[in-house]
């Protein structure tokens, strides 16, 4: 059995405004960069270091594309989900260059709308949502004091 898997999950900020192209055959694209910042660990003098950032090239492909360009700006929170291709050429000189590009399927809101730097979003805000609880949900099951009442 073969196992292939390509998938990218990003959640980061916008390094500038997306800017929505056409193709000669009227497709929808837009090109963006994913700043992410890697997770970090304290130096050895206890005290946490700054964050990095990796930057990410990411295109967009029809609606997906649309919808970016419409609700991001520079600065927004975006996830992202896709895949990762590879790309090489030769250029005039004839140096071969590789680069490698995430192709978004997929793109999501991480922040809510008044938190987020895109301006033109427009629409309605909403209030948020009510709790929810099953009435008696709670009878249904006794609480374990320690943990030495577990039964595994």
């Amino acid at each position: 059995m073969s196992l292939n898997l390509n998938k990218v999950i990003l959640a980061g900020r916008l390094v500038a405004d997306p800017e929505l192209k056409q193709t000669q055959s009227g497709i929808s694209v837009v090109s963006l960069r994913i700043a992410v910042n890697r997770r970090y660990t304290s130096r050895n003098d206890g005290q946490q270091s700054q964050p990095e950032a990796d930057f990410f090239n990411v295109t967009a492909w029809r609606t997906t594309a649309e919808f970016i360009a419409k609700f991001f700006r520079k600065g927004s929170a975006i996830c992202v989900v896709g895949s990762i291709q590879n790309r090489n050429w030769v250029d005039q000189q004839g140096v071969k260059h590789y680069a490698t590009d995430i192709v978004a399927d997929e793109a999501n809101f991480v922040e809510n709308r008044n938190a987020s730097a895109a301006p033109d979003a427009g629409g309605d805000t909403y209030a948020s949502a009510p709790a929810f609880s099953t009435p008696g949900a709670g009878a249904k099951f006794e609480e374990l004091k320690t943990d030495d009442d577990l039964p595994f």
